[in-house]
């Protein structure tokens, strides 16, 4: 079975979650699995272990589960991004849409330096409200996106479209709801 077919059997679909007509792609399951969260971050740390990053940022809260040790794996930094307010010292922000919202998302302002070379990775992407605040966070302090690593990407929702020119690298897309 190929990893992305295994990881597949390994995210439970919950209907109406968070609010009525979203179907959230849970991967609980493939993090209790640790030959599977394992492999998550062997693969994406693989991936990018030629394109010279300096620091990996993960996004609150699943992406500092797979962010931390893909930059532990490519010998990097990590920089948490996360929702206004959770953050102790200085901080810039940025608002967001998502598919059943607003909200807003936070990084230290020491966080990335000039030029820095920034792999942003979380679980998921969907409609790429978030991934866009993401980059412009990281623009804001001078910071380069050199891609986004997701396990997860809901392609038919075009996520994608909406961060060119950023890349991204997905362990598993779905094309149909």
């Amino acid at each position: 079975m190929s990893l992305s077919n295994k990881l597949r059997t390994l995210i439970r679909d919950v209907p109406d979650f968070p609010k009525k007509g979203i179907i959230f792609k849970d991967i609980t399951p493939l993090l209790k699995d640790a030959e599977a969260l394992k492999a998550v971050a062997d693969v994406i740390a693989n991936r990018f272990s030629q394109d010279k990053i300096d620091v990996v940022a993960g996004i609150e809260s699943r992406g500092f589960i797979i962010g931390a040790p893909v930059a532990i794996k490519l010998g990097v930094g990590f920089v948490p991004i996360r929702k206004k307010g959770k953050l102790p010292y200085k901080k810039i922000g940025q608002e967001y849409l998502l598919e059943y919202g607003t909200d807003s998302i936070e990084i230290h302002e020491d966080a990335i330096a000039k030029g820095e070379r920034v792999l942003v990775v979380d679980d998921l992407l969907a409609t790429g409200g978030t991934a866009l605040a993401t980059a412009k966070l990281v623009e804001k302090l001078g910071g380069v996106v050199v891609s986004f690593a997701v396990i997860v990407e809901l392609g038919f929702l075009n996520g994608a479209e909406k961060i060119v020119p950023h890349n991204v690298f997905s362990l598993i897309n779905y094309s149909e709801p």
